[in-house]
C-alpha cells in the first residue's frame, strides 16, 4: 500500500552543463557535461520521497519508446510502483532539454508528449483508494487533464479519504486561474512556485496571494520561494522560512524536492514549522548535484540539516 501516489508529469531530461550562451545558427558549442536524467514533476517527487523512505506509487502516461522505458526503469530502480504509468502506442514519451547555466539557473525547451494526452479516464481508482495522500504534480502541462479533469479526480479522492495535494508548472499557455479555480476546492496542501501563485491569483506578496488560495477552499498553502526559503499560511497561521546555505550547482527538480518533504512531513504528522523546514532542507539539498533527484539525501540525512540550521540570512 503507498503512502503516497504522485499523479502528474513523467519526462526524460537531457541535461547540460554549463550553457552560458547559446550557438549562433549552424555553429556548435561544447558543453563540460551532457547526461540523461528522470524528469516531471510527478516522477522528481516521487522518486525523491522513496529517498526519503516512503511507498511511493506514480501515475501518468508515457509512450512506447526508448525514453518511456528509461522512465519506468528508473522509477523500479528506485522502488517505485509503476502500475499507475500507461504506455501510449501514438504519443512519444515527454522530454526536456535543461541548459543549466554556470550559476545554477536553468532554461528549458520542453516536449508535452504522452503528458499531454493524459485524462482523467487513464486513473485507476483502485490504486487511488489504496494511499494515503495523492499528489498532483505538473497542472499546466497536462491539457487534457488540467482543470475540471483533475478537480473531478481530487474531489473523488477526498471522498474516498484520501488526503490531496497539488503542485504548478509554469502556464505558457496563459490559463493560469481559469483552470486552477476548478481544483482549489478540493485541495487540502497547495505547494506551487510563487512566481507560478503570483501569475494565478493576480497578486503580488506572499501573504495576499496566499489568501487568494485559502479563500477559494484551499486547506494550506505553502509557496516555494527558491533562495528566500518558503512561506507558509493557513487561516490562523502564518510562517516565513529562510532557505539553508549549500554549495549549489544545479538547482533543477529542487521545487519538486521542497513538496516531497513538504509531503514527507505532512505524512510524519508534523507541525507546520517543521514540516516547511524539512522541506527546505530537502529543496537546498537538492541543488548540491546536477540532476533533479541525485541531490537528496535520506530521512535522517536531511534531518541533520534541519537541526544544523544552517541558514541564508
Amino acid at each position: 500500500m503507498p503512502d503516497v501516489l504522485c499523479l502528474g508529469i513523467f519526462v526524460a531530461d537531457v541535461i547540460a552543463r554549463p550553457v552560458d550562451s547559446y550557438p549562433q545558427r549552424g555553429q556548435l558549442i561544447l558543453v563540460e557535461r551532457m547526461e540523461t536524467h528522470i524528469g516531471g514533476c510527478a516522477a522528481n517527487t516521487a522518486i525523491d520521497l522513496a529517498k526519503l523512505g516512503f511507498n511511493v506509487g506514480a501515475m501518468g502516461k508515457v509512450g512506447c519508446d526508448g525514453f518511456g522505458d528509461f522512465v519506468l526503469n528508473t522509477l523500479q530502480r528506485h522502488g517505485v510502483d509503476t502500475r499507475g504509468v500507461v504506455r501510449d502506442p501514438e504519443h512519444a514519451t515527454s522530454g526536456t532539454m535543461v541548459l543549466v547555466h554556470s550559476d545554477g539557473e536553468r532554461s528549458f525547451l520542453h516536449y508535452l508528449g504522452a503528458n499531454a494526452a493524459l485524462t482523467d479516464a487513464d486513473v485507476d481508482f483502485n490504486l487511488v483508494q489504496q494511499a494515503k495522500l495523492l499528489h498532483i504534480a505538473g497542472h499546466f502541462l497536462m491539457p487534457k487533464f488540467d482543470g475540471k479533469p483533475a478537480a473531478r479526480v481530487l474531489q473523488r479522492a477526498q471522498a474516498m479519504g484520501v488526503t490531496t495535494t497539488l503542485d504548478t508548472a509554469w502556464d505558457s499557455r496563459g490559463n493560469w486561474m481559469r483552470l486552477l479555480r476548478h481544483c482549489l476546492p478540493y485541495i487540502e496542501y497547495f505547494v506551487p512556485s510563487y512566481e507560478e501563485a503570483k501569475m494565478c491569483a493576480g497578486r503580488d506578496n506572499p501573504r495576499d496571494v496566499a489568501q487568494v488560495f485559502l479563500d477559494a477552499g484551499v486547506k494550506v498553502v505553502a509557496l516555494k520561494m527558491g533562495e528566500q526559503g518558503c512561506y507558509l499560511r493557513t487561516h490562523d497561521t502564518e510562517i516565513r522560512l529562510p532557505a539553508y546555505k549549500v554549495n549549489t550547482i544545479d538547482a533543477t527538480g529542487a521545487g519538486d524536492a521542497f513538496a516531497a518533504g513538504f509531503l514527507a512531513g505532512v505524512l510524519k504528522g508534523w507541525d507546520l514549522e517543521l514540516i516547511g523546514k524539512f522541506a527546505n532542507a530537502v529543496g537546498a539539498l537538492c541543488t548540491t548535484a546536477i540532476g533533479t533527484t541525485t541531490g537528496v539525501r535520506g530521512l535522517e540525512e536531511t534531518m541533520a540539516l534541519v537541526e544544523k540550521g544552517m541558514v541564508n540570512g
